[in-house]
């Protein structure tokens, strides 16, 4: 018999009450609440009530094994009309109410409550103010007469209200001044709800290549040059690019860099060739933070200095926007820039020179989580829109999500998402705990998972929705 008042369970020595446990459940899960209780035990009932078809059903042929087979196997129809009660009672869920039930994957990591509450804070504003207006952001990106040189309004406008909300400069790092002093750890997960949005990291000014260019600053940065360029950068008045890819040599192994900074009198004096520079299209891009070789003589590694360069600076000349598989990205870009006889003063150097090697490592480690935290969130954002398709879309007489391989799909790709999440967090970890050169196997591991990951998922969602997957509307 089923109880039809469900507190009546609690009375039951060794059952817990509903409330009770619903409780334990939302602590170890960290939730607030079960958005539709009802949802759950519908579908509980219906899966018993299955169950029991069955056990009647081998009775009915001679084969169930137990003797009292008959009477549990006519309990189908008591739990299957239950069910239908609560399902009736039971709200249809929203979109943004399957995101929340999902796919919020318990984190054995544990974070502070104080991350927790701006967590909390983080994906309602992602939920109902950035993502609703990214169909306005690329409708204005198309309005301006100049695409390189228009930047959407509605930017500025999240950008201004994220501010309000206390949801700025999320990523700067414990040691910091100016920001709120999260760990790695604890803003991986805020990255990760950044990335269910490409927008979003900027509307929180806690996006590339602008956080590595602030770190840089902080960590090894001048008291003029935080002055003059971090104070602006933080407070999003003005972006910036970071100078390192070359053309002409494979630029993932900077000893290579051929890009020449040669000391004259007062001044260094810059020549070299750019490319792929990501963000030197955006019109606010106003201070480019360039690698490239002051002392050829030297050792391996000491050779190497950053330096400096306003992007206004006579002899830089920015020559193309690099395209990214027939796209070009405006008006943040990918930029081929050269540098032709670049005159900056001494003052520009960052840390002193032959410490360009020693920076990078520096601005590398946190960079790389951040960047696969919001891969990571990306994906989760493809994987919720594959099974929202498959519930809806209908093909060979069933819904897409009956169909075997979608069901596959579906599963590989939660599997993934969450191998990926641990490695990355774990990542985290190990920099807040012993340091980012000690977690350096994990920060090289994270690099090519996420990215792998990544991109299966979200061709498995393509796949779902067709020839809509590779159109602008999706």
């Amino acid at each position: 018999h089923i109880p039809m008042n469900r507190s009546l369970l609690g009375s039951i020595p060794g059952i817990p009450s509903e409330s009770d446990y619903i409780s334990k459940y939302c602590k170890l899960t960290r939730r607030q609440s079960i958005p539709e209780m009802n949802f759950y035990l519908a579908f509980s009932l219906f899966r018993s009530s299955a169950i029991f078809q069955g056990v009647l059903k081998r009775f009915q042929l001679g084969n169930a094994s137990s003797s009292n087979a008959e009477s549990i196997g006519m309990l189908a129809g008591l739990f299957a009309d239950k069910g239908r009660e609560l399902a009736e009672t039971s709200k249809q869920l929203s979109k943004s109410e399957c995101s929340g039930l999902e796919f919020n994957s318990v984190n054995i990591f544990a974070i502070s409550e104080r991350a927790q509450s701006v967590l909390k804070k983080l994906k309602k504003f992602v939920d109902e103010i950035i993502i609703p207006n990214e169909p306005v952001f690329v409708s204005q990106i198309r309005q301006g007469e100049d695409r390189w040189k228009y930047y959407p309004e509605i930017m500025e406008t999240m950008k201004n209200q994220a501010k309000e909300a206390g949801l700025w400069n999320l990523w700067l790092p414990k040691e910091a001044e100016y920001g709120p002093g999260f760990s790695n750890l604890e803003y991986a997960s805020m990255a990760e709800v950044m990335g269910r949005s490409h927008i979003a990291p900027e509307v929180f000014n806690c996006s590339a290549p602008d956080t590595g260019n602030m770190e840089v600053l902080l960590r090894y940065g001048s008291k003029a040059q935080q002055e003059k360029w971090l104070k602006p950068l933080l407070s999003g008045e003005i972006r910036s690019c970071f100078g390192m890819t070359e053309p002409d040599v494979a630029s993932s192994d900077a000893r290579n860099i051929e890009t020449n900074i040669r000391k004259e009198g007062n001044s260094y004096v810059i020549n070299g060739k750019k490319w792929y520079i990501s963000g030197a299209g955006d019109p606010r891009c106003k201070i480019c933070i360039l690698m490239g070789k002051t002392d050829t003589s030297a050792s391996n590694y000491r050779q190497q200095s950053m330096i400096l360069v306003p992007m206004d600076t006579p002899g830089v000349n920015v020559v193309r926007p690099c395209h990214v598989l027939g796209f070009d990205d405006a008006p943040h870009g990918h930029m081929e820039i050269t540098f032709t006889n670049v005159i900056v003063p001494l003052e520009n150097i960052i840390w002193g020179e032959g410490r360009g090697f020693e920076i990078a490592q520096g601005r590398l480690g946190p960079g790389r989580i951040h960047h696969c935290m919001r891969l990571i969130g990306l994906a989760e954002r493809a994987l919720q829109e594959m099974c929202i398709r498959s519930v809806n879309r209908v093909a060979f007489g069933k819904h897409l999500a009956r169909q075997g391989t979608i069901q596959a799909d579906i599963a590989n790709s939660r599997v993934e998402i969450e191998q990926c999440r641990l490695l990355t967090l774990k990542a985290a970890y190990m920099v807040d705990t012993v340091g980012a050169k000690e977690a350096r196997g994990l920060i090289a591991m994270i690099k090519v998972a996420a990215p792998t990951m990544a991109c299966k998922v979200i061709d498995r969602a393509m796949q779902v929705y067709g020839a809509k997957g590779m159109s602008q509307d999706t």
